[in-house]
């Protein structure tokens, strides 16, 4: 008997047109209350004099751009190509400051402890001059690496010299033993 009056109830056309106004109704109240939040209807209006007041600020990157253009690489990626494990290897980046003024550089920080940047610290560039930065690698792990350098100088400036090779397993000994090299002597 229940499940007739379910059938009845899903199938009858009076309940399901009573259930369609229903939600008619409430999709037809939710967008009208939705109107009453338009932004239309909520404009503030300044007084002219109020924009006049405010100064239109831009920023010129073009100064920005030769503030970081004064510090130059004449490389900025080195490979060093296939090296031995075990071999520590360096490499001499050159830097030149194409400025008016001269220029120090602040730090220059390696991404990981495997990786030795050398410069002279208390010693600033002076205008149209160029300077040194020595990078060593420690070839400890075996395989495929690129190291990042930050060179950071001025304001805040910032460049990066990227280092990159593979490393490859040098053998255990220097030479495989010869079992014949005992016949030879006697």
């Amino acid at each position: 008997m229940h499940l007739k009056k379910t059938f009845y109830y899903l199938w009858s056309p009076y309940y399901q047109y009573t259930g369609m106004i229903k939600i008619l109704f409430l999709a037809f109240l939710g967008c009208s209350s939705l109107t009453g939040f338009s932004q239309e209807g909520n404009k503030v209006a300044l007084p002219a004099t109020d924009l006049k007041a405010a100064p239109l600020v831009t920023t010129n990157t073009d100064d920005a751009k030769k503030a970081e253009e004064t510090l130059i690489l004449k490389e900025d990626v080195y490979d060093f190509g296939k090296i031995p494990q075990g071999k520590p290897v360096t490499h001499i980046f050159e830097v030149n400051n194409i400025g008016k003024t001269e220029l120090k550089i602040a730090n220059v920080q390696a991404s990981c402890g495997c990786t030795t940047p050398e410069w002279d610290q208390d010693k600033p560039i002076p205008a149209g001059g160029n300077t040194k930065i020595t990078v060593g690698y420690n070839a400890a792990a075996e395989g495929v690496f690129t190291k990042l350098v930050t060179v950071t100088y001025g304001d805040n400036l910032s460049k990066q010299i990227t280092i990159k090779g593979d490393v490859w397993k040098t053998p255990a000994s220097s030479a495989p033993i010869n079992a014949g090299l005992n016949d030879l002597k006697n």
